[in-house]
């Protein structure tokens, strides 16, 4: 056996958990041990998380998935969901604090090797993860490898460019593909209602429910066909929040995506698969990620 812990940072949550990287994990039967502690302000981060690794107990590696702009260094330039995330040297500093080396990538590329290893694109040669949560973050995967760009900030999608005259988004830009196809885009489609009245009103054959779902679709598939016609992937794994309504929003999806996609006719479609570590896929990939580099 071979403990290796990961830990993800999110919006509310740091979670670390703890996987034997010898066998598969399926899931949370398979953890050896988690840990859960309120996100706290950046100037904190460092404190929390190294708190967390001491709770994990004795392990081989440890990583730390993050949102938002993550350097090589593990330094976060930016995050949209942590206060005061500006220049924070979290890899680095967490090094220091636990007198060992800490591997630090950004969380959508640790939830995109999860997935890849153990989920929905276990076998894929080219792949992408895209969570549609709160915002929308991804990670790609080709040939084994995640693709982090020359600074690490590739796997941006969120902030894809999707209609120049759009809202603005809380990156500040305009019309980013995060407004209209996240949780919050949801929302705002809805005129403010919760997206998960939205869900609960479709599923009940609720004509304007059902309106609003197939908008939000529409968004969805045109930053599917984006990340298609730019890779050529063979699986698209599909996570977040909104995936739980999978049954419902897929179907809409997966037409809409035809539909945009180019050519369609000529080509081999990706395959549009529901992630399957759920919560646990950024702590399970962050675990992965000194195997894997960063």
């Amino acid at each position: 056996m071979t403990r290796v812990a990961g830990i993800d940072v999110g919006g509310t949550k740091c979670l670390g958990v703890v996987i034997d990287i010898d066998r598969d994990v399926n899931g949370e039967q398979d953890l050896l041990a988690q840990v859960r502690y309120a996100t706290p302000h950046a100037s904190a981060l460092v404190d929390t998380l190294a708190n967390v690794a001491g709770e994990l107990g004795e392990v081989a590696t440890i990583g730390v998935g993050i949102p938002g702009l993550i350097t090589l260094h593990g330094v976060m330039r930016a995050s949209p969901n942590i206060v005061g995330s500006v220049d924070v040297a979290v890899g680095p500093d967490l090094s220091a604090r636990l007198g060992r080396r800490v591997y630090v990538d950004n969380d959508g590329n640790a939830a995109a090797l999860a997935e890849w290893r153990y989920g929905a694109g276990r076998g894929a040669r080219n792949m992408w993860m895209v969570t549609l949560g709160t915002g929308i973050g991804g990670g790609h995967v080709l040939n084994g490898v995640v693709q982090r760009g020359v600074n690490g900030f590739a796997g941006e999608i969120g902030h894809m460019m999707v209609h120049p005259q759009g809202p603005q988004c809380t990156c500040g830009r305009s019309g980013c593909w995060e407004v209209y196809a996240s949780g919050r885009g949801l929302r705002m489609l809805a005129g403010g209602e919760p997206g998960e009245d939205v869900i609960a009103r479709a599923r009940t054959g609720d004509t304007a429910a059902m309106t609003v779902l197939e908008s939000y679709a529409q968004w969805v598939a045109v930053g599917l066909s984006n990340l298609t016609n730019l890779s050529d992937p063979d699986v698209i794994v599909i996570g977040g929040g909104v995936s739980g309504a999978g049954d419902i929003v897929m179907p809409m999806v997966q037409r809409w995506f035809a539909d945009t996609l180019y050519s369609p006719e000529q080509r081999t479609h990706p395959a549009l698969r529901l992630a399957q570590l759920g919560e646990y896929a950024g702590a399970i990939g962050a675990a992965l990620l000194p195997q894997f580099g960063v």
